[in-house]
């Protein structure tokens, strides 16, 4: 035990002096020393600050998935002030050769240092005593963000290569198996399913529990670090999103959603659309870390130990920033339209102001810009973090597997009115309670479900207070916002899902992927792709052509990999 807590207290010691300040080399790795020191696990406690070390890189292209995924999306356009290489990318060219923005590189480097991990890990773990929860959960972490890192390249390009062992360089990567997109994702699925040294991608982290056992989950300084790592039931869940098995996808989510509400005894409840959570939609980006009730995990920095991104200088108009990316007003307006996104009796979303502001005359993303409390954060510190998965990706997944599996009323429930409009779905006793499920949906999402129950300062056993209103469900304030018409077409069905995640996505880098994938299940069909992207070129002139490159299927970014 002495022996233990011993080096528990060794891994805090350089942990904390990595992460939490000092060690500014070890936030900026040089790949070939890495990658050539055979030795870098030389002891228990460089386990745990090896596994960080991959989360540094994660931090590199963080900011890169949005961009690459938003220049071709439907919402973000260059400024005239924005560099070649973005406008490169805006406009689909064909040669992309030395573009910055568009290598991969980084990307790849993600997956070398993972490999390079796991074969050293598992090298000391045969040689020494470890704690073997330790060692799976390590494994299993470096996994998930291999696969999600796979699966993002494959978003993005269109294909991958598969390198599953260390390199000392990366260069030309076509001596790897090239994956398309669909290949990629069976690919992800076995590796999460057989695993490494008989580990799969199932084994979770506990940061705060392993290092800061003695402090007070709230109170200590890695209660987010568990959020860098991709969590295995949404991961999977997006791979069987792709690949069609929409039963599995909604078992994980329901799995860990069920679970998460039937625990909670509070008004705030992680992942429920409530009102509670509505009326904190402004922190779900705006805070200075991710929004416990809203996040499943996130990649996160720290300005004050040097780990940044460049979204703000990208984004945001105040200097020293540039100013290189901006929402289209075509794009804009979707917000206030009426025909795309029913209102009721309100004349704008209220999503807007949290995503998009006029500033000087123009149109800014703020999306991206934190506060403290009042005060807004300089926005030349660009420490704000980028979610990988949050509670609106858990539901729009839902509303999509169950939309082809012709359940549309849960749909209508996930997106327009809550499954607590729906609570007569479900049993109920004499004496009020009630039971079963609704399709895998429990009772613990609504009004209905017994819990421990704060009200006015006093406790007491009785009914949830607030029950799930669904994505476009109301905060107090902005009562009355129409719904969506879902029908018997699932088509259309996905159609409708799209525009909706066009709103509550924006400027995320996620909606691009979602058209891509909904194209491929009706046969090729980017028609409404290419309607919705092409839009934002009108003004420019080229929408025709890039309405064209959409519908021929040209939507992943090229990029040779033999690389030199």
């Amino acid at each position: 035990m002495m022996k233990m807590k011993k080096i528990l207290l060794n891994a805090a010691f350089v942990l904390a002096a990595t992460f939490l300040g000092g060690c500014d080399d070890f936030f900026n790795p040089d790949t070939d020393v890495t990658l050539d020191n055979d030795d870098y696990i030389s002891e228990e406690s460089e386990m745990y600050s090896g596994y960080i070390g991959i989360m540094t890189k994660m931090q590199a292209i963080g900011d890169k998935v949005i961009y690459l995924n938003e220049l071709r999306g439907e919402m973000v356009v260059p400024t005239v002030t924005a560099p070649t290489e973005l406008y490169n990318i805006y406009n689909y060219e064909d040669d992309l050769s030395g573009n910055s923005y568009a290598d991969p590189s980084g990307f790849y480097e993600v997956i070398n240092a993972c490999n390079d991990y796991l074969r050293k890990l598992k090298t000391y773990e045969e040689s020494h005593s470890v704690n073997e929860s330790h060692y799976k959960a390590l494994v299993s972490s470096t996994l998930r963000i291999k696969a999600w890192m796979f699966m993002t390249i494959a978003k993005i390009y269109g294909e991958v290569a598969w390198v599953d062992k260390p390199m000392t360089s990366l260069r030309d990567l076509s001596q790897f198996d090239i994956l398309d997109l669909d290949e990629t994702m069976v690919a992800c699925k076995n590796l999460l399913d057989i695993g490494y040294d008989n580990i799969d991608g199932t084994y979770e982290t506990a940061w705060k529990d392993w290092v800061d056992p003695d402090t007070n989950l709230a109170d200590s300084d890695y209660r987010r670090w568990d959020m860098m790592t991709p969590p295995y039931y949404a991961l999977y869940a997006e791979i069987c999103l792709w690949l069609g098995r929409y039963q599995q996808c909604i078992n994980l989510i329901l799995n860990e959603m069920n679970s998460t509400l039937s625990g909670s005894t509070n008004t705030s409840i992680a992942f429920l659309r409530n009102e509670m959570l509505f009326s904190h939609y402004f922190n779900f980006f705006n805070n200075e870390t991710p929004y416990d009730y809203e996040s499943a995990s996130a990649i996160m920095y720290d300005y004050q130990n040097n780990q940044t991104n460049s979204l703000l200088k990208h984004f945001d108009s105040d200097y020293p920033n540039k100013y290189w990316l901006a929402p289209a007003d075509v794009a804009v307006e979707r917000f206030r339209d009426n025909e795309f996104d029913p209102l009721g009796n309100k004349t704008e979303d209220f999503r807007m102001k949290y995503t998009v502001s006029e500033y000087n005359g123009k149109w800014v993303i703020c999306k991206f810009r934190p506060t403290s409390g009042s005060v807004v954060r300089p926005a030349y510190r660009d420490d704000v973090f980028v979610y990988t998965y949050r509670g609106a990706d858990l539901y729009f997944m839902l509303a999509e597997a169950f939309n082809q599996l012709g359940r549309r009323f849960v749909v209508d429930a996930l997106i327009n009115v809550g499954v607590n409009a729906y609570i007569s779905e479900f049993d109920m006793d004499s004496e009020g309670t009630y039971s079963g499920d609704w399709y895998g949906i429990t009772p613990h999402w609504t009004v209905g479900s017994v819990v421990y129950n704060y009200t006015s300062g006093t406790s007491g056993i009785g009914s949830r207070k607030y029950g799930d209103r669904g994505i476009r469900g109301v905060e107090c304030s902005y009562s009355n916002i129409g719904s969506r018409t879902f029908t018997s077409n699932t088509q259309s069905n996905d159609e409708e899902l799209l525009k909706e995640m066009m709103l509550e996505m924006a400027c995320e880098g996620k909606v691009y992927p979602a058209m891509i994938r909904m194209a491929k299940r009706y046969n090729n069909d980017y028609s409404f792709m290419s309607k919705y992207v092409g839009e934002k070129y009108e003004s420019t002139g080229n929408a025709s052509t890039i309405r064209n490159k959409i519908q021929n299927g040209e939507v992943f970014i090229k990029w040779d990999l033999e690389m030199d």
